[in-house]
């Protein structure tokens, strides 16, 4: 009995590592898309003259700060 409940255990434990691995990712997954968003807007700005060069190098900054540490993934979903 306590072989089983060991093995029921573990196999929870690696469900929920599993589910917060899909959770981190998702999570990373919706800041990239919010950071590539927030670049498109720096630089719609800019060009319509209600921006600032600096607004866009900042946001492009941060996505790439991003990407270094999450991935690019979000780039294709």
């Amino acid at each position: 009995m306590a072989g089983f409940l060991d093995r029921a255990k573990e196999q929870a434990q690696r469900g929920l590592t599993q589910g917060k691995q899909k959770l981190d990712d998702v999570q990373a997954q919706r800041a990239g898309g919010d950071l590539l968003k927030r670049l498109g807007a720096a630089y719609y700005e800019e060009r319509r003259g209600t921006g600032s060069a600096d607004a866009t190098q900042q946001a492009l900054q941060a996505l790439e700060a991003h990407i270094a540490t999450n991935g690019d993934g979000f780039l294709r979903s």
